[in-house]
């Protein structure tokens, strides 16, 4: 027990065994506090914010009645999970979550027994339960499987594959759909707006009341069995009720905690609850910097010292749209994120939001292309790892002029290792027909953009979290020559051995740097696929030694593709590859996790300096200085 001012009963509670010490008439007081702590904690330090102040009463209830970690419950996009955390030990180190060594944004195995299974993408929780629950029943166990999944969550394919099997089993789980009408944005699809009449119908307080469906050629009588889709598929289907009614959420877990079967809670909540301007916009208090407690406010902007690149993809595919008139939009859930919002305002006909359904994007677009359209996949290099087959089958295979536009490429900073784009150089170049670009600032991006777009292949254009460098922005649709790269700093031959550096996308800045000391050559290489061999070979020729850097992972990146050319002219040139080691990489500020991986402006000229002491390099620059005498 740790007394806390101001939090009689929060104070008294670290593990669910102390919240079952409470009377269920102390839980909405413990639950009233719960919710001040998150707006006190997190107007403090920032973090995702108006999810949980929805899932109060649910992880109050879900821990009250259920005996975990020995009952499984799993939560599906842990960004909802912190009422979770504060309830299984964590809440002392609440203020550390997503900060370097602090608690992770999302649930995590290793943290906690309590966190049975790791949730940063969506939509896995029914998959896992139903694997625990298959592993429960061949065990002959005694033990409850649960699974929470919402914002959104039940938008993917997964979460119908899993229904599907589920019921197909009969497996004893109970799935709990936290339906708050929201994603990050407004959740959209056909179940969506079956949820908005039903609660209509039924007189329910709501968010979804504020979008009325269009409900031309709507059958009324659908809403006479609310759970038609659910029973359909095996379950029994309870609901919809109010997920913030806690002492009737605590009676009906208590049914059905034992109940056995395929089960499903349909829960009506309000992201942001408690919170007025969290439920007046829970879009914009989704996640947040620090805010003031009492009214909301967030602090002034800071003067941007350059654009974000997602602003700056918004702004050039509104350009784009605007002489394009056959270019779509598409996002899997994330206009905010990608930078859709005023391309959505602009161009509504034009702009396809399909929830959080990375494959369906991808497909859809695909499906787009092949009847004339420019279609622009707008999504982040993690989520459209989930999509893999059918970019590669759908739209690869065939060759379709299909755009993406890869936000959130390289370290991303607090989400963590399921969030940053640590991967796609190396899954995106290995696939045929497919143009890999990455800019190294504002114009190159536009310009990479307007190339992709205009190509009669697919192509993808990488590009990172945060702001740009700061170049003045050309509001052109230029486009750059396939596989070309630039010099864009000459060695001036003050010292040797001579070193050329390689540098792809957001790394050119720090190469830079690095190469003011070093009087190093630096190529913007632009291009992972196809490389300008012509460049390489040329840089190999005149440079003792050559670098890589990237902000991918070495294996299989654009380094490896540089020593693949090399190998194949039977060049010797020493290399030295840096990038992303060969580990999932934690969460801390972007800052941060490049420094620890050696990819700022030190790291690099710390790494070159040690591989220019090493004996074999020597020998090498002493072959080249021979050899450009002659």
């Amino acid at each position: 027990m740790t007394d806390i001012p101001g939090y009689a009963l929060l104070g008294q509670v670290q593990t669910p065994a102390d919240l079952r010490r409470l009377s269920p008439d102390q839980l909405p007081s413990l639950a009233l506090e719960m919710r001040r702590y998150l707006i006190e904690t997190l107007g403090r330090i920032g973090g995702h914010f108006a999810a949980n102040l929805g899932t109060v009463e649910l992880s109050i209830a879900l821990h009250y009645v259920l005996n975990a970690p020995h009952d499984r419950v799993v939560w599906d996009v842990g960004h909802q999970a912190y009422p979770h955390k504060m309830l299984t030990g964590r809440r002392a180190r609440l203020e550390t979550i997503r900060r370097l060594g602090g608690l992770a944004p999302f649930c995590q195995r290793s943290e906690s027994t309590f966190d049975t299974f790791g949730a940063g993408h969506s939509s896995t929780s029914l998959s896992a339960a139903a694997g625990m629950a298959a592993a429960v029943k061949l065990r002959g166990e005694q033990r409850r499987v649960i699974a929470v999944i919402g914002d959104g969550g039940l938008t993917a394919g997964l979460a119908f594959e899993a229904l599907n099997h589920i019921g197909h089993l009969g497996l004893d789980l109970l799935v709990i759909l936290n339906d708050n009408d929201m994603s990050i944005s407004e959740n959209v699809g056909a179940l969506r707006d079956h949820s908005a009449r039903l609660v209509k119908k039924l007189g329910l307080n709501a968010p979804h009341l504020a979008r009325p469906p269009r409900d031309e050629g709507y059958n009324e009588a659908h809403l006479d069995q609310p759970g038609a889709l659910f029973q359909t598929l095996g379950f029994q289907y309870h609901g919809p009720m109010d997920g913030h009614d806690l002492p009737a959420l605590l009676r009906e877990l208590d049914r059905l905690k034992d109940a056995r079967g395929p089960q499903l809670l349909h829960l009506i909540t309000h992201k942001g609850k408690g919170f007025e301007p969290a439920e007046n916009d829970p879009i914009k208090y989704h996640g947040v910097t620090q805010f003031d407690p009492v009214t909301g406010t967030l602090p002034p902007k800071r003067e941007e010292r350059a654009p974000s690149y997602t602003r700056i993809f918004g702004g050039w595919l509104c350009d784009a749209a605007e002489k394009y008139p056959e270019l779509i939009g598409i996002t899997p859930a994330m206009r905010e994120g990608s930078g859709l919002v005023e391309f959505a305002r602009r161009f509504p006909q034009r702009y396809f939001d399909v929830g959080i359904a990375e494959q369906h994007s991808v497909t859809l677009a695909a499906g787009m292309a092949c009847e004339g359209l420019r279609p622009v996949v707008a999504i982040y290099s993690t989520f459209l790892q989930r999509a893999y087959d059918q970019l590669i089958h759908d739209v690869a295979v065939q060759n379709l002029p299909v755009l993406f536009a890869l936000d959130r490429g390289g370290l991303v900073g607090a989400d963590g290792a399921t969030h940053h784009g640590a991967f796609d150089f190396s899954y995106l170049r290995c696939i045929p027909n497919l143009v890999v670009m990455a800019p190294s600032d504002e114009n190159e991006c536009r310009r990479m953009l307007s190339t992709g777009l205009v190509l009669r292949r697919p192509s993808a254009v990488r590009y990172p979290r945060g702001s740009g460098t700061g170049v003045e922005i050309l509001h052109d649709l230029e486009t750059i020559p396939v596989g070309k790269a630039r010099v864009v700093r000459e060695a001036r031959g003050r010292r040797t051995p001579r070193v050329a550096i390689l540098a792809f996308g957001a790394m050119v800045t720090p190469a830079l740097e690095a190469a003011e000391i070093l009087d190093a050559a630096v190529v913007d290489m632009r291009f992972v696929k196809p490389l300008d061999t012509v460049m390489i070979l040329e840089m190999a020729n005149e440079a003792d030694l050559l670098v890589t850097v990237e902000d991918n992972v070495k294996l299989g990146g654009a380094g490896s593709a540089v020593n693949e050319a090399l190998l194949a002219q039977h060049h010797t040139v020493p290399v030295l590859n840096l990038g992303l080691p060969d580990v999932f990489i934690e969460h801390g500020t972007r800052e941060e996790l490049l420094a620890q991986c050696g990819l700022d402006a030190a790291g690099i000229q710390r790494a070159i300096q040690k591989r220019l002491r090493s004996k074999d390099l020597d020998d090498h620059s002493l072959e080249n200085t021979q050899r450009r005498r002659l």
